[in-house]
């Protein structure tokens, strides 16, 4: 009786302390939201705001009907009864993996601002959330293929790709993927005139930082729940994560020379880059790991826009597709025990994760958004993108009774 209530109770706190986790996700949904409405003209704010709720929304039925059966071999087609058999541990399962799958197209969207049209936006976080994450989370980590993936990953190269919390499957993908969109769209009308860079001033920095503060602090439920059990949760996974914030944000200081842009996304680059080997780096590791991280996104942002040409309005390939592969990597260099980690890992086998994330990656969203553009068109016209999104889409903007002119 004592050994079946004891089974029971932890039970029951797996399925809160999942639940807990899958909520502090939710919320970092409401950080993008406001780091790209802080990031956009003011005529594109009412914009960035719906399309991350309507993200959430569009791949909650994707990822339930279609990408979590394809990835995880369940489906939820059955009586509630059936569901809950566990306590709903399955279900709660589902809605923290979900958050992962709904971060690609939000990751998508700061990239693509100010310019590309709801219809295929919509239907293209869809296809992210219910076919392209998924097959990819399958590889990975999920019951369908990885352990025969990994099996073969680890005789090829010694050990299995290591990605802790998402750094190349979530943050790696979605910052590749938002590269073929941006190429297909083109930059802003005005970001680029005769070949020379204008750059188009930030609306928000309070906005910015709001999202940024939000993302912080959702980032920890990202990161330590993604043990997805208490038995196995690690206080190493939530220090690493606190250390490599302040790795971004002193790299952001320094690197960005005090541009409070570069300060505040430096901090998420940071923990783009642990995510991968939070479980296993030393938090000392962790912090030159959201250093380098910071470096990485300053750098590369400055040379996708000035000299690529390449108009990526939050920054997200260099942010998340950079430092998302930069963490796979790092968690091969500094997961190693002569380093202070915990070992069992390979730097051959992160360097061909981080690989297959970009050649995979490159390939679905050039399919995918080239096929859009064939179908439905990407782009605004140039009256709608010279208005402004949030009239030209949602016929308001944010703040209608000022009249403000942008």
């Amino acid at each position: 009786m004592v050994e079946e209530g004891i089974k029971q109770l932890v039970q029951s706190l797996n399925v809160f302390y999942l639940l807990a986790g899958a909520v502090m996700v939710l919320s970092m949904h409401a950080g993008f939201a406001f780091l790209e409405a802080g990031t956009v003209r003011v005529k594109n704010q009412v914009n960035a705001l719906v399309k991350i709720i309507v993200d959430v929304s569009i791949a909650t039925l994707a990822y339930y009907f279609i990408g979590y059966p394809l990835a995880h071999k369940v489906s939820f087609i059955q009586s509630a009864q059936s569901l809950t058999a566990d306590q709903g541990f399955e279900l709660v399962r589902f809605f923290f993996l979900l958050m992962f799958a709904a971060c690609i197209s939000a990751i998508v969207s700061g990239g693509v601002a100010e310019r590309m049209k709801f219809r295929p936006y919509v239907t293209a976080g869809f296809f992210l959330a219910g076919v392209i994450y998924p097959f990819f989370e399958a590889l990975i980590w999920a019951e369908r293929w990885s352990s025969q993936f990994q099996g073969w990953v680890e005789h090829i190269f010694g050990a299995p790709i290591h990605d802790f919390a998402g750094s190349m499957v979530v943050h790696g993908l979605g910052g590749w993927i938002a590269l073929p969109a941006m190429l297909i769209l083109g930059a802003r009308m005005g970001r680029y005139v005769k070949g020379r860079s204008k750059p188009i001033p930030i609306s928000n920095i309070p906005y910015l930082a709001l999202g940024s503060w939000i993302l912080i602090i959702g980032w920890f439920g990202f990161n330590v729940m993604s043990s997805q059990s208490i038995e196995t949760i690690s206080g190493l996974v939530a220090v690493n994560s606190l250390l490599a914030t302040a790795g971004g944000i002193i790299g952001g200081l320094v690197f960005g020379k005090n541009d409070p842009g570069f300060i505040h996304n430096g901090a998420l680059a940071g923990l783009v880059a642990v995510c991968a080997g939070s479980d296993i780096v030393n938090p000392i590791g962790a912090f030159f790991i959201g250093l380098v991280a910071a470096l990485i996104f300053v750098k590369a942002f400055v040379w996708e826009q000035e000299k690529l040409k390449i108009d990526d309005v939050l920054g997200v390939w260099p942010l998340h597709g950079l430092c998302g592969v930069w963490g796979g990597v790092a968690a091969g260099i500094f997961g190693q025990e002569f380093l202070g980690g915990l070992g069992g890992v390979s730097l051959a086998s992160q360097v061909f994760g981080a690989l297959l994330t970009v050649v995979y990656a490159l390939l679905s969203g050039f399919l995918l958004y080239g096929a859009l553009d064939k179908l439905m068109g990407l782009r605004l016209s140039e009256e709608e993108e010279f208005q402004g999104a949030d009239l030209s889409i949602h016929h308001i903007t944010a703040y209608p009774e000022d009249k403000l002119k942008v």
